[in-house]
Protein backbone atom coordinates (compact mmCIF):
# COMPACT_ATOMS: atom_id res chain seq x y z
CA UNK A 1 0.00 0.00 0.00
CA UNK A 2 2.81 2.67 0.88
CA UNK A 3 4.43 1.67 -2.25
CA UNK A 4 1.06 2.17 -4.11
CA UNK A 5 0.71 5.64 -2.30
CA UNK A 6 4.55 6.33 -3.45
CA UNK A 7 4.15 5.89 -6.48
CA UNK A 8 0.62 7.76 -7.21
CA UNK A 9 2.64 10.69 -5.61
CA UNK A 10 5.31 10.21 -8.39
CA UNK A 11 2.99 10.30 -11.05
CA UNK A 12 1.46 13.31 -9.89
CA UNK A 13 4.88 14.99 -9.83
CA UNK A 14 5.74 13.94 -13.15
CA UNK A 15 2.56 16.01 -14.23
CA UNK A 16 3.11 18.51 -12.36
CA UNK A 17 7.21 18.88 -14.26
CA UNK A 18 5.61 18.32 -17.41
CA UNK A 19 3.32 20.96 -17.40
CA UNK A 20 6.01 23.33 -16.20
CA UNK A 21 8.06 22.48 -18.76
CA UNK A 22 5.75 23.01 -21.77
CA UNK A 23 4.96 26.05 -20.50
CA UNK A 24 8.65 27.08 -19.81
CA UNK A 25 9.23 25.95 -23.12
CA UNK A 26 6.18 27.46 -24.90
CA UNK A 27 6.97 30.79 -23.60
CA UNK A 28 11.13 31.05 -24.32
CA UNK A 29 10.35 30.19 -28.32
CA UNK A 30 7.73 32.76 -27.65
CA UNK A 31 9.73 36.00 -26.46
CA UNK A 32 12.18 34.46 -29.70
CA UNK A 33 10.23 36.61 -32.25
CA UNK A 34 7.41 36.27 -34.75
CA UNK A 35 8.22 32.87 -37.18
CA UNK A 36 6.19 34.52 -39.99
CA UNK A 37 9.05 36.87 -40.85
CA UNK A 38 11.53 33.59 -41.42
CA UNK A 39 9.00 31.70 -42.99
CA UNK A 40 7.50 34.15 -45.66
CA UNK A 41 9.23 35.71 -48.58
CA UNK A 42 11.83 38.80 -48.01
CA UNK A 43 9.48 40.75 -50.37
CA UNK A 44 6.09 39.51 -48.20
CA UNK A 45 3.90 43.12 -47.51
CA UNK A 46 2.87 43.76 -44.54
CA UNK A 47 -0.92 42.64 -44.98
CA UNK A 48 0.58 39.04 -46.32
CA UNK A 49 2.50 38.73 -42.94
CA UNK A 50 -0.48 39.51 -41.16
CA UNK A 51 -2.68 36.94 -42.99
CA UNK A 52 -0.06 34.49 -42.31
CA UNK A 53 -0.27 35.27 -38.81
CA UNK A 54 -3.95 34.91 -38.25
CA UNK A 55 -4.24 31.61 -40.51
CA UNK A 56 -1.29 29.94 -37.96
CA UNK A 57 -3.19 31.79 -34.67
CA UNK A 58 0.07 33.69 -33.76
CA UNK A 59 -1.88 36.93 -33.50
CA UNK A 60 -4.10 35.23 -30.87
CA UNK A 61 -3.03 35.81 -27.15
CA UNK A 62 -0.09 33.77 -25.83
CA UNK A 63 -2.23 32.28 -23.03
CA UNK A 64 -4.84 31.12 -26.00
CA UNK A 65 -1.60 29.81 -28.05
CA UNK A 66 -0.59 27.53 -25.37
CA UNK A 67 -4.17 26.21 -24.09
CA UNK A 68 -4.62 25.25 -27.75
CA UNK A 69 -1.36 23.69 -28.71
CA UNK A 70 -1.17 21.36 -24.85
CA UNK A 71 -4.95 20.49 -25.02
CA UNK A 72 -4.67 19.22 -28.92
CA UNK A 73 -1.43 17.24 -27.19
CA UNK A 74 -3.97 16.08 -24.42
CA UNK A 75 -6.94 15.42 -26.14
CA UNK A 76 -6.12 14.17 -28.90
CA UNK A 77 -2.41 13.54 -29.53
CA UNK A 78 -2.21 16.11 -31.99
CA UNK A 79 1.62 17.75 -31.50
CA UNK A 80 0.44 20.34 -34.97
CA UNK A 81 2.31 20.95 -37.94
CA UNK A 82 5.76 21.72 -38.62
CA UNK A 83 5.76 25.42 -40.10
CA UNK A 84 9.46 24.34 -42.07
CA UNK A 85 8.60 20.85 -43.37
CA UNK A 86 4.72 20.97 -43.62
CA UNK A 87 4.40 17.92 -41.92
CA UNK A 88 2.80 16.87 -38.70
CA UNK A 89 5.31 17.09 -35.84
CA UNK A 90 4.57 13.56 -34.60
CA UNK A 91 5.44 12.44 -38.23
CA UNK A 92 8.54 13.90 -38.35
CA UNK A 93 9.78 13.03 -34.67
CA UNK A 94 9.20 9.23 -35.57
CA UNK A 95 10.84 8.90 -38.28
CA UNK A 96 13.78 10.38 -36.33
CA UNK A 97 13.54 8.73 -32.94
CA UNK A 98 14.79 5.36 -33.87
CA UNK A 99 17.76 6.91 -35.36
CA UNK A 100 18.54 9.06 -32.04
CA UNK A 101 17.39 5.31 -30.04
CA UNK A 102 20.13 3.48 -31.89
CA UNK A 103 22.82 5.64 -30.62
CA UNK A 104 21.85 6.03 -27.68
CA UNK A 105 21.56 2.53 -26.76
CA UNK A 106 24.62 1.44 -28.30
CA UNK A 107 26.36 4.17 -26.37
CA UNK A 108 24.93 3.49 -23.14
CA UNK A 109 25.57 -0.50 -23.49
CA UNK A 110 29.57 -0.11 -24.43
CA UNK A 111 29.90 2.49 -21.76
CA UNK A 112 27.90 0.49 -19.50
CA UNK A 113 30.31 -2.62 -20.16
CA UNK A 114 33.35 -0.97 -20.24
CA UNK A 115 32.58 1.21 -17.64
CA UNK A 116 32.09 -1.48 -14.72
CA UNK A 117 35.06 -3.53 -15.98
CA UNK A 118 37.36 -0.66 -15.54
CA UNK A 119 35.30 0.42 -12.44
CA UNK A 120 35.69 -3.10 -10.94
CA UNK A 121 39.08 -3.46 -11.63
CA UNK A 122 40.34 -0.39 -10.07
CA UNK A 123 38.61 -0.57 -6.98
CA UNK A 124 39.77 -4.31 -6.37
CA UNK A 125 43.64 -3.45 -7.45
CA UNK A 126 43.48 0.40 -5.79
CA UNK A 127 46.35 2.22 -4.90
CA UNK A 128 48.43 0.05 -7.79
CA UNK A 129 49.36 0.49 -11.03
CA UNK A 130 45.92 -0.75 -12.36
CA UNK A 131 44.06 1.33 -10.38
CA UNK A 132 46.42 4.56 -11.76
CA UNK A 133 45.66 3.52 -15.46
CA UNK A 134 41.75 3.36 -14.88
CA UNK A 135 41.82 6.52 -13.45
CA UNK A 136 43.78 8.61 -15.71
CA UNK A 137 41.43 6.98 -18.54
CA UNK A 138 38.10 7.95 -16.74
CA UNK A 139 39.71 11.43 -16.02
CA UNK A 140 40.55 11.93 -20.11
CA UNK A 141 37.44 11.02 -21.00
CA UNK A 142 35.33 13.30 -19.11
CA UNK A 143 38.20 15.99 -19.72
CA UNK A 144 37.59 15.95 -23.55
CA UNK A 145 34.53 17.61 -24.82
CA UNK A 146 32.20 15.42 -27.47
CA UNK A 147 32.37 17.41 -30.34
CA UNK A 148 36.43 17.56 -30.38
CA UNK A 149 36.71 14.05 -29.61
CA UNK A 150 34.24 13.09 -32.78
CA UNK A 151 36.63 15.79 -34.95
CA UNK A 152 39.64 14.23 -33.11
CA UNK A 153 38.31 10.55 -34.82
CA UNK A 154 37.07 11.48 -38.05
CA UNK A 155 40.08 13.37 -38.57
CA UNK A 156 42.08 9.94 -37.81
CA UNK A 157 39.80 6.91 -37.98
CA UNK A 158 37.85 8.09 -41.21
CA UNK A 159 40.55 10.61 -42.70
CA UNK A 160 43.71 9.10 -42.42
CA UNK A 161 43.15 5.61 -41.90
CA UNK A 162 40.08 5.32 -43.67
CA UNK A 163 38.86 2.72 -41.58
CA UNK A 164 35.50 4.19 -40.97
CA UNK A 165 32.90 6.93 -42.84
CA UNK A 166 32.95 10.13 -41.27
CA UNK A 167 28.84 10.33 -41.11
CA UNK A 168 26.06 8.64 -42.18
CA UNK A 169 23.36 6.34 -41.55
CA UNK A 170 21.99 2.86 -42.47
CA UNK A 171 24.78 0.61 -42.23
CA UNK A 172 26.54 -0.82 -38.74
CA UNK A 173 29.50 0.92 -39.90
CA UNK A 174 28.20 4.56 -39.64
CA UNK A 175 27.43 3.68 -35.92
CA UNK A 176 30.82 3.35 -34.55
CA UNK A 177 32.38 6.52 -34.20
CA UNK A 178 29.41 8.89 -33.41
CA UNK A 179 28.77 5.68 -30.47
CA UNK A 180 32.37 6.17 -29.26
CA UNK A 181 32.01 9.79 -29.37
CA UNK A 182 29.02 9.69 -27.22
CA UNK A 183 29.90 7.40 -25.15
CA UNK A 184 33.09 8.22 -23.72
CA UNK A 185 32.22 10.89 -21.43
CA UNK A 186 29.39 8.25 -19.93
CA UNK A 187 32.11 5.25 -19.73
CA UNK A 188 34.64 7.60 -17.98
CA UNK A 189 31.86 8.71 -15.58
CA UNK A 190 30.33 5.08 -14.69
CA UNK A 191 34.02 4.16 -14.10
CA UNK A 192 34.83 6.67 -11.58
CA UNK A 193 31.30 5.61 -10.08
CA UNK A 194 31.46 1.89 -9.87
CA UNK A 195 34.71 2.17 -8.13
CA UNK A 196 34.24 4.38 -5.83
CA UNK A 197 30.91 2.79 -4.79
CA UNK A 198 32.79 -0.57 -5.02
CA UNK A 199 35.69 0.66 -3.04
CA UNK A 200 32.98 1.77 -0.12
CA UNK A 201 31.19 -1.72 -0.08
CA UNK A 202 34.26 -3.45 -0.17
CA UNK A 203 34.97 -2.00 3.26
CA UNK A 204 31.59 -3.29 4.65
CA UNK A 205 31.03 -5.50 7.36
CA UNK A 206 29.39 -8.15 5.46
CA UNK A 207 31.99 -8.22 2.86
CA UNK A 208 34.26 -9.30 5.28
CA UNK A 209 32.21 -11.97 7.04
CA UNK A 210 31.69 -13.56 3.02
CA UNK A 211 35.56 -13.72 3.10
CA UNK A 212 35.77 -14.97 6.78
CA UNK A 213 33.38 -17.80 5.29
CA UNK A 214 36.08 -18.75 2.81
CA UNK A 215 34.37 -17.21 -0.35
CA UNK A 216 36.49 -17.23 -3.14
CA UNK A 217 37.49 -12.92 -4.17
CA UNK A 218 35.38 -13.01 -7.13
CA UNK A 219 32.06 -14.18 -5.15
CA UNK A 220 32.54 -11.84 -2.76
CA UNK A 221 32.74 -8.86 -5.36
CA UNK A 222 30.46 -9.88 -7.65
CA UNK A 223 27.44 -11.53 -5.38
CA UNK A 224 27.90 -9.74 -2.27
CA UNK A 225 30.22 -5.88 -3.07
CA UNK A 226 29.29 -5.10 -6.31
CA UNK A 227 25.34 -5.71 -5.98
CA UNK A 228 24.92 -3.34 -2.99
CA UNK A 229 27.29 -0.94 -4.56
CA UNK A 230 24.68 -0.42 -8.02
CA UNK A 231 22.03 1.59 -6.58
CA UNK A 232 23.99 5.01 -7.25
CA UNK A 233 24.96 3.52 -10.70
CA UNK A 234 21.93 2.77 -11.66
CA UNK A 235 20.39 5.96 -10.72
CA UNK A 236 23.10 7.88 -12.97
CA UNK A 237 22.59 5.41 -15.69
CA UNK A 238 18.93 5.95 -15.79
CA UNK A 239 19.71 9.87 -15.94
CA UNK A 240 22.77 9.37 -18.61
CA UNK A 241 20.58 7.26 -21.35
CA UNK A 242 17.28 9.74 -20.83
CA UNK A 243 20.04 12.88 -21.38
CA UNK A 244 21.51 10.38 -24.38
CA UNK A 245 18.03 10.62 -25.73
CA UNK A 246 17.36 14.22 -25.49
CA UNK A 247 20.97 15.65 -26.11
CA UNK A 248 22.67 14.06 -28.51
CA UNK A 249 22.82 16.86 -31.08
CA UNK A 250 26.28 17.75 -30.78
CA UNK A 251 27.14 14.22 -31.69
CA UNK A 252 24.68 14.15 -33.97
CA UNK A 253 25.72 17.53 -35.78
CA UNK A 254 29.36 16.06 -35.81
CA UNK A 255 28.74 12.74 -37.45
CA UNK A 256 25.53 13.95 -39.77
CA UNK A 257 23.41 11.86 -37.90
CA UNK A 258 19.78 12.00 -38.71
CA UNK A 259 18.15 11.88 -35.45
CA UNK A 260 16.02 13.84 -32.91
CA UNK A 261 18.63 16.19 -31.50
CA UNK A 262 19.84 17.34 -35.34
CA UNK A 263 16.09 17.80 -35.83
CA UNK A 264 15.95 20.12 -32.73
CA UNK A 265 18.69 22.42 -33.75
CA UNK A 266 16.94 22.63 -37.05
CA UNK A 267 13.77 23.59 -35.66
CA UNK A 268 15.25 26.28 -33.01
CA UNK A 269 17.27 27.91 -36.32
CA UNK A 270 13.64 28.08 -38.31
CA UNK A 271 11.34 29.27 -35.63
CA UNK A 272 9.98 26.24 -36.08
CA UNK A 273 7.72 26.51 -33.00
CA UNK A 274 5.59 23.35 -32.74
CA UNK A 275 8.27 21.07 -33.55
CA UNK A 276 11.23 22.77 -31.25
CA UNK A 277 8.26 22.29 -28.29
CA UNK A 278 7.32 19.13 -28.97
CA UNK A 279 10.91 17.64 -29.06
CA UNK A 280 11.42 19.11 -25.61
CA UNK A 281 8.71 18.24 -24.14
CA UNK A 282 9.68 14.85 -25.27
CA UNK A 283 13.02 14.85 -23.61
CA UNK A 284 11.75 15.93 -20.34
CA UNK A 285 9.03 13.27 -20.51
CA UNK A 286 12.24 10.62 -21.44
CA UNK A 287 13.45 11.96 -17.63
CA UNK A 288 10.18 11.73 -16.10
CA UNK A 289 9.74 8.51 -16.96
CA UNK A 290 13.35 7.52 -16.54
CA UNK A 291 13.25 8.85 -12.79
CA UNK A 292 9.87 6.97 -12.06
CA UNK A 293 11.19 3.71 -13.34
CA UNK A 294 14.14 4.39 -11.45
CA UNK A 295 12.63 4.52 -8.47
CA UNK A 296 10.51 0.94 -8.56
CA UNK A 297 14.04 -0.46 -9.52
CA UNK A 298 14.92 0.64 -5.98
CA UNK A 299 12.40 -1.91 -4.35
CA UNK A 300 13.87 -4.61 -6.45
CA UNK A 301 17.47 -3.65 -5.62
CA UNK A 302 17.24 -3.03 -2.27
CA UNK A 303 14.26 -4.11 -0.38
CA UNK A 304 15.25 -1.79 2.62
CA UNK A 305 13.61 0.99 0.45
CA UNK A 306 10.08 -0.60 0.88
CA UNK A 307 10.37 0.32 4.60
Amino acid sequence: MRLAAFLAHRLALAVVVLVGVSLVVFLCLFLTGDPAALMLPPDATRDEIQRFRAAMGFDDPWVVQYLRWIGRIVLDGDFGTSLRFGRPVGELIRERLPATALLAVVALAWSTAVGFVLGTIAAVRRGGFLDFLVRAIALSGQAIPVFWLGLLLILFVSLRLRWLPTGGYGEARHLVLPAIALGAYYMSAVTRLVRASLIEALDQDYVRTARAKGLSEWRVVVRHALRNALIPVVTVQAMYFASLLGGALVTEIVFAWPGIGRLAVQAIQNRDFPLAQSIVLLAAAVFVVTNLLVDILYVVLNPRIRL
